[in-house]
């Protein structure tokens, strides 16, 4: 990402969060933008750095998509009539095959985050996530749409 670039969009987001899109108000987002680009420039100005944005955008999508769907599926759990006979709790030990501490509260909590799923606890040795699931007919197939949905959107991320 280029540094013009960069400070260009900060100083528009500076200027929409202020609500003022005078020049002025633009100079000086820019300046702002322009320190705080200052202090963070060997992390920005790498090539991969639009890469890493485009995943970071699919990791929000999948995750927004994922928010929706699942927010459908409780309500219709909630509201239909034999809730009880078609409600399946349960906690599942799921393997990690992210590794650093970022990575596995990123996970945690968008786990947390999507209704009917929640993160309960890590193991010490940092292998294993315990997640309460509110609808679980098939283990293996709960294991399996978190490592191939947002686990594995992380890893793509944090390359």
């Amino acid at each position: 990402m280029s540094f013009a670039f960069l400070v260009t969009t900060l100083a528009l987001v500076w200027a929409a969060v202020t609500g003022g899109f005078t020049l002025l108000n633009l100079l000086l987002g820019a300046f702002i933008g322009g320190v705080a680009v200052l202090f963070i420039r060997d992390r920005v100005d790498r090539p991969h750095m639009m890469r890493r944005f485009a995943r970071v955008v699919s990791l929000a999508a999948l995750f927004f998509y994922e928010l929706g769907l699942s927010a459908l599926r409780v309500a219709i759990l909630v509201l239909s009539p034999r809730m009880e006979k078609r409600l399946a709790p349960g906690i599942i030990a799921y393997p990690l095959t992210v590794k650093t501490d970022a990575q596995i509260t990123l996970l945690a909590n968008l786990i947390t985050l999507t209704p009917g799923t929640l993160s309960v606890d890590v193991s010490d040795d940092r292998t294993t996530l315990y997640i309460h699931v509110l609808e679980m007919h098939d283990r293996a197939d709960v294991i399996a749409s978190i490592r191939n949905g947002f686990e594995a959107k992380i890893i793509e991320v944090f390359e």
